[in-house]
């Protein structure tokens, strides 16, 4: 299953992602026309800063996920055809069970609704997520793990060899 994993050394704290996410979760799925929306478009990535390093987080899609094991209402639910942990809307009370269990601080609440949001890798526009399209410096990845490690490893090499 392919993840969306970080190099963090390439972000440059813009969030550009935050603003993709929040877009292709909006209504009208339009920058302007999202920012007049009734309900505003909530992200679930959230770009952190010590003001040195800066790095995106999102939903890491946990194998023993805790957010659905809290989730009293059944709303939380690991999806069984794509692995993914995804929010059932009609289903989440508002408790935020979820939201004191995530490891991660990832789970966001919707203020208009009272209901909870998390990545779901863009379900909507076919698992193509919004946040690494948007990421002006690739600093963002939508790949098999074992190809972000290979990489990993190339670019550590490179350094050593002194190759830039």
């Amino acid at each position: 299953m392919r993840q969306i994993l970080v190099r963090s050394e390439h972000c440059l704290g813009c969030k550009s992602c935050e603003l993709a996410c929040a877009v292709a979760h909006s209504n009208s799925k339009t920058l302007f026309e999202a920012i007049g929306e009734f309900k505003a478009p909530q992200k679930r990535i959230f770009v952190e800063s010590n003001g040195d390093h800066n790095f995106p987080l999102q939903c890491r899609q946990c194998v023993d996920a805790p957010c659905v094991h809290a989730c009293m209402s059944g709303a939380m639910q690991s999806d069984l055809k794509t692995g993914l942990i995804q929010v059932d809307d009609l289903k989440c009370v508002g408790c935020m069970m979820c939201v004191m269990v995530c490891p991660f601080g990832v789970i966001g609440e919707i203020p208009t609704t009272n209901r909870v949001a998390k990545c779901d890798r863009c379900q909507d526009i076919d698992y193509n997520p919004a946040c690494v399209s948007a990421c002006p410096t690739k600093a963002l990845v939508f790949v098999e793990v074992q190809e972000f490690a290979k990489s990993g490893r190339q670019i550590f090499l490179d350094y050593m060899k002194g190759v830039n």
